[in-house]
């Protein structure tokens, strides 16, 4: 009976369907837990840093900036090194160490310095989780027809770590006090780490088998035989036996890179992080003046774009689906952006079909960033594998799977950066009719770049 039910659960955390549900949960709380004290922050920065009141805008926007910087510069080292290590769980795990120690930094907060080296350590934490995690996604789901839902699921995901943080921080803390929001990020902690511990990395239990030393009872308790040749073959057919090896030389970072089809890829998810964070800065401005609205209604109004995002996994079935129109899809949302964009400009009058003609274009809008994201994730693996079954051994014994995505996260933190700074140049120099057209014309030449170069 024992024995039965240790098999049963054994089976459940080798599943599939929990790797997916830990991944998410992982990237869903990282998220959170970044969101979640910026309704505070300026308020916090005053009172428990000591800050003057007049600096608190300017480290407010710093703070977000050191996230951001952290989340590139780390990114493609965490990809790195994740790919040459026998276990991606132990880098997942890690992740969770680093997010826990900036939340514990941030809930002190008592002096400047801590909340510069927490929000570092919370950059590096989103780093090491969506690289890592979505490494995992696609060693166990890569050559099958379910990576685009699949990475259609970690979209969704992450959405509603990024939605849901500054709403329960900002009720937390009105009815709670300062330590309330830290209360509810330390219980995901908690459960971020059961389901992380939980997990069962195919890559550990292929190097474990292929390790030539004798089972003993104790691993022939948790070791399957079933469990053990699915997971194998899955790796096996992922990474390729080597003819060379480029571990030591740094080569899958030159052959990535000099990749045509990877650089269109990290330069439209650039492109697309960079239209998307530009409204950070400026649509809570331009609602104010134009609509009056308060600060509540500001922070509502980014649900109309980030909403869409709940039907990612329909899109990456689409393209599990109908792999072959994978470039036509991501080509038509990106050009369906363009004249979205352009019709902001009508949105200028204090009236109500102003107000709802801008809710309907940004939940348009954010319909066309939903489309986009999951074909140029699946693109990304895409290229991995064909540079590897075309030149076995190309990436060295661990691959460049992570790396691949390691690259991807540091173009979409890098967009993430310039965004707000873009969008509120522009529209304070030429307009928010200026403003629509200038994110316009990028999203437009990018659709023609991934015609050219999607396959």
């Amino acid at each position: 009976m024992v024995d039965q039910m240790a098999r049963t659960l054994l089976q459940v955390r080798s599943s599939k369907a929990f790797l997916v549900f830990a991944v998410c949960f992982a990237i869903s709380t990282d998220m959170m837990l970044y969101g979640l004290i910026i309704p505070f922050a300026p308020t916090a920065l005053h009172e428990k840093a000591g800050l003057p009141l007049e600096d608190v805008p300017r480290w407010t926007s710093i703070l977000l900036t050191l996230y951001g910087a952290a989340n590139t510069v780390v990114s493609p080292v965490c990809g790195y090194i994740t790919d040459r290590v026998q276990s991606r769980q132990r880098p997942f795990l890690m992740g969770l160490l680093i997010l826990a120690a900036a939340t514990a930094l941030l809930c002190v907060g008592k002096h400047l310095s801590l909340w510069i080296i927490g929000r570092l350590l919370q950059g590096a934490s989103a780093a090491v989780v969506s690289t890592v995690g979505i490494a995992m996604l696609v060693d166990n789901f890569d050559g099958e027809a379910a990576l685009g839902q699949t990475l259609g699921y970690v979209a969704m995901a992450t959405i509603v770590g990024t939605t849901a943080g500054p709403l329960l921080g900002g009720v937390l803390y009105e009815h709670g006090g300062y330590y309330a929001p830290f209360g509810l990020a330390f219980g995901l902690l908690v459960l971020d780490f059961i389901f992380r511990l939980m997990m069962v990395d195919s890559r550990a239990i292929v190097e474990h088998s292929n390790s030539g030393h004798p089972s003993t009872s104790d691993e022939e308790n948790w070791t399957d035989k079933s469990i053990l040749d699915k997971k194998q073959t899955i790796v096996e057919s992922r990474v390729p036996e080597p003819l060379h090896d480029n571990s030591r030389s740094g080569g899958s970072t030159l052959i990535l890179l000099r990749s045509p089809r990877m650089l269109t890829a990290l330069l439209v998810y650039l492109i697309i992080s960079t239209s998307m964070t530009s409204f950070d800065s400026v649509l809570p401005l331009f609602v104010q003046n134009t609509f009056a609205w308060a600060q509540t209604a500001q922070g509502l109004i980014f649900i109309c774009l980030m909403v869409p995002q709940v039907m990612s996994p329909l899109y990456g079935y689409t393209i599990d689906r109908w792999p072959r129109l994978r470039r036509y899809q991501a080509a038509l949302a990106l050009l369906s952006a363009v004249p979205i964009l352009v019709c902001f400009r009508y949105v200028a009058l204090n009236m109500l079909q102003d107000k709802v003609l801008l809710c309907a274009l940004l939940t348009l809008l954010g319909t066309c960033f939903a489309i986009l994201e999951p074909p140029i994730m699946v693109e990304m693996s895409c290229i991995v594998e064909e540079l590897q079954s075309q030149h076995p051994g190309i990436f060295g014994k661990g691959g460049a799977t992570a790396f691949a995505y390691g690259l991807s996260n540091c173009a979409f933190a890098a967009g993430a950066m310039a965004g707000p700074f873009l969008g509120g140049w522009v529209w304070d120099a030429y307009g928010w009719a200026t403003m629509g057209w200038v994110l316009a014309l990028p999203l437009g030449a990018s659709s023609l770049l991934v015609l050219g170069f999607f396959r």
